[in-house]
């Protein structure tokens, strides 16, 4: 039966949902600490999920595969990152295709050091699921902030 109610969820996203909203709807699950399972939920198994830096030094970033891998970078992004700013300035949609573009500010748990960057969000959704995503920040300032 979960798995009937799960189809159906996407085909209410497919039907009623543009690329802008499943994006809106992503960024409110993860910023209002929904489970990490129902972010998951917008996202394809096939996506195709990166986020440049030092993996070595990073173990939050890289190369994630399917809702269980952006379901992983979530957790671990809570386990290991405090956030202490977020700010979600523009968005900017046409077609599939949706950037969001801000400001963050996160502290890692760890080293107790604070890293502030600018930040894009590139999204690519399909079918009411995100099929591409991609995080730029100053991974270099991350990667210092790991170590």
């Amino acid at each position: 039966m979960a798995n009937l109610s799960t189809n159906l969820q996407r085909e209410d996203r497919v039907m009623y949902a543009s690329p802008r909203a499943i994006v809106e709807d992503f960024f409110h699950r993860a910023g209002t600490g929904e489970p990490v399972e129902k972010i998951a939920e917008l996202v394809s198994e096939q996506v195709d999920w990166f986020v440049a830096g030092d993996t070595n030094v990073v173990p939050w970033i890289g190369r994630k595969v399917g809702k269980a891998g952006a379901a992983e970078f979530y957790a671990q992004i809570r386990e290991q990152i405090s956030s202490e700013a977020f700010d979600v300035s523009e968005i900017l949609s046409q077609g599939n295709r949706v950037i969001a573009l801000g400001k963050l500010a996160s502290r890692v748990v760890r080293t107790g050091k604070l890293t502030e960057s600018e930040f894009c969000f590139d999204f690519i959704v399909e079918n009411g699921e995100i099929t591409r995503f991609r995080l730029f920040e100053d991974s270099f300032a991350v990667a210092q902030a790991a170590a």
